[in-house]
């Protein structure tokens, strides 16, 4: 029983790309590139000032919106939401069915020799390892609702992150092209100083849309998928975990999890 168990674990959190969003993005960037290298000379748009506005200045910004410690939160998961486990609904709900069925039959206690394997799955580990201690059924859910909204607030909190990054690239690609304009209005006597000017004004604004529309708006939507996905996994863990502490019939326990999982996904454990 331990053994099918991690064996469902181990399929459920190993590591995979993303394979969409890297993709997605590199084929939206290289389409911007190769109509750059077909149209002229790709040096003339990269420009060093227009870079240190938008990107400095969004950053500096949304800091502003946040704090320090929010922004790095929002960083390291956004890499998840590139890096991320898959999340797998129907293998979850086996996994807690398999769980409560060794529950049911071994008692609780036998439960504690697969604590070790779900260390890689924090979320069930915990809410199992209440039940082994002797945690009533009532309390264990209520611990761990509590966790997933605060797991909820934590992705929602980064989705607003990116949003107001969004909102705050094209702008400040707008104070970038009127700096450029100032700057070129201030030096009309001097020929040569136009061209650059030119360039961070029209750079700026370049560089605010690509990054609000290419990445910081698609990575907030991405998170907010992965989101409802991984909360659909962690409220099958509570089930299992709440139902095993209440030492439910596991056939029950099929039944309500059943009712959460999209059609596609619903399982025949018992059958």
């Amino acid at each position: 029983m331990a053994n099918g168990i991690v064996e469902i674990g181990m399929a459920r959190t190993k590591p995979a790309m993303d394979m969409a969003t890297v993709v997605w993005l590199a084929c939206g960037f290289g389409l911007i590139t190769l109509a750059i290298i077909i149209g002229g000379s790709p040096s003339s748009f990269v420009n060093p000032p227009s870079v240190l506005i938008v990107i400095g200045g969004t950053l500096a910004v949304t800091t502003v919106c946040f704090s320090l410690q929010e922004m790095t939160a929002s960083a390291q998961v956004v890499m998840k939401t590139i890096l991320h486990a898959t999340l797998d609904p129907s293998l979850a709900a086996n996994q807690v069915l398999k769980i409560a069925e060794a529950g049911r039959k071994r008692g609780v206690l036998s439960l504690q020799n697969i604590l070790e394997p779900l260390e890689n799955q924090p979320f069930l580990h915990k809410g199992i390892r209440m039940v082994v201690d002797g945690t009533p059924g009532e309390e264990v859910e209520v611990i761990m609702r509590q966790e997933l909204q605060a797991i909820l607030q934590r992705h929602a909190k980064s989705t607003n992150v990116l949003r107001k990054m969004a909102e705050f690239a094209p702008a400040m690609g707008l104070i970038g092209t009127l700096i450029g304009l100032v700057q070129m209005l201030g030096n009309l006597e001097d020929p040569s100083t136009i061209g650059p000017s030119m360039a961070v004004a029209l750079l700026t604004t370049f560089y605010g849309a690509v990054l609000a529309n290419m990445v910081f708006m698609p990575l907030a939507a991405k998170l907010e998928r992965n989101s409802a996905e991984e909360a659909l996994v962690l409220n099958i863990y509570l089930m299992g975990a709440t139902s095993v502490g209440r030492q439910e019939n596991p056939r029950r326990l099929e039944m309500l999890l059943n009712s959460i999982l999209p059609p596609a996904k619903r399982v025949r454990y018992f059958d």
